[in-house]
């Protein structure tokens, strides 16, 4: 259990960093601002109201690829998949990484685009080629929580404050490479809205 809450951690922070590095512009404020207003705390109850902030989020997890080759399982028995043979015992990788830049399911996938996620009059919508945490009865146990904590966390940072890179800090945008997919360090102001 520890080990899953620690790993569930490096995660949820990863995303955390990303999403600061990647969005630092006001419509998600404004969203933030009309929904919730400036002094209440953000709940759950709100996110279903704030479509452009859930295709952010949605644009990071899939951008970002925190962890890009998703949860190691093994084969149980011996098993053929489109006509190969593969033994029990054998590991599998999913590459996730993959799927969320290929062009066969998203338009410009190397182009940040949260409009992605949204169809023409504005409102959220799910995209089958999704899988930041896997896919089937295997996927991350955390993705409930995990989607729960990123958008209490990320509303309640936005309502509180302005962001922005120091003037004339352009950060690398390249992943430093590991167990998940992380930020290079960078520089970022965070002034009191």
């Amino acid at each position: 259990m520890i080990l899953l809450l620690i790993v569930n951690l490096e995660t949820k922070i990863t995303v955390l960093i990303f999403h600061l590095f990647l969005f630092l512009t006001g419509h998600v404020q404004k969203e933030i601002d009309l929904v919730i207003g400036p002094n209440k705390m953000p709940t759950l109850e709100e996110k279903c109201k704030m479509p452009y902030t859930e295709a952010v989020l949605h644009e990071v997890l899939r951008f970002c690829n925190i962890v890009p080759l998703g949860i190691f399982h093994a084969t149980s028995k011996d098993t053929v998949v489109r006509g190969y043979s593969i033994p029990e015992g054998t590991t599998v990788i999913t590459n996730l990484y993959s799927v969320h830049f290929d062009e066969k399911y998203w338009n410009n996938p190397e182009v940040f685009f949260p409009e992605r996620f949204l169809d023409s009059s504005g409102q959220f919508v799910k995209k089958d080629a999704f899988i930041p945490f896997s896919l089937g009865r295997r996927h991350c146990l955390g993705e409930q929580l995990a989607r729960m904590e990123l958008f209490l966390f990320f509303t309640s940072l936005l309502q509180r404050f302005h962001l922005c890179f120091p003037h004339g800090v352009i950060p690398d945008l390249k992943p430093r490479l590991g167990m998940t997919l992380q930020p290079q360090p960078y520089l970022i102001c965070a002034e009191r809205r």
